[in-house]
């Protein structure tokens, strides 16, 4: 049985937890949440100073290992968004072309909102379809601040 460790760190949008194995990350996500625990277990150090580098702007990819489980939809969406360039977006509609099926917008939006590993599978990238801000689970304003990060939100062409 693969034994899950945990590890936080302060963000300038929240507290990050992950969550991960030796054979890779499971989870990313922020929250208002303040946690206490603040030691990284060793298979976890590498995404934490990933991030931690994201955070500060010296990091635009990342080459972590996951241990994610999803349905064959979901992982063929999640495996998609990591492909969204940084600095760059997309809407749920041009998602379900790259899919290959335009028609499934709706189901890639409920794949992104599963999304497991914040920020790691960049699911802040993708806009409504009319290119606004819409949903996510750790706030809109997350969201805005994390494309303004990337300087995607203030671009001209935001769509690559």
């Amino acid at each position: 049985m693969k034994s899950v460790k945990k590890a936080y760190f302060k963000c300038p949008i929240g507290y990050v937890e992950v969550t991960g194995t030796k054979l890779g990350i499971q989870t990313v996500t922020i929250s208002d949440k303040k946690n206490k625990k603040w030691y990284v277990p060793r298979c976890l150090r590498e995404t934490v100073s990933q991030l931690k580098e994201y955070f500060e702007g010296k990091r635009q990819t990342f080459t972590v290992k996951f241990d994610i489980m999803g349905t064959e939809f979901q992982m063929k969406v999640w495996e998609e968004l990591s492909r969204v360039p940084y600095g760059k977006t997309i809407t749920y509609y041009q998602l379900a072309e790259k899919i290959g099926d335009p028609k499934a917008f709706r189901a890639v939006g409920q794949a992104d909102s599963k999304n497991p590993a914040w920020i790691i599978i960049p699911c802040h990238r993708v806009l409504g379809n009319d290119g606004k801000l819409v949903g996510y689970a750790g706030g809109l304003w997350r969201k805005k601040w994390l494309l303004e990060h990337e300087h995607a939100f203030a671009q001209k062409d935001l769509f690559y």
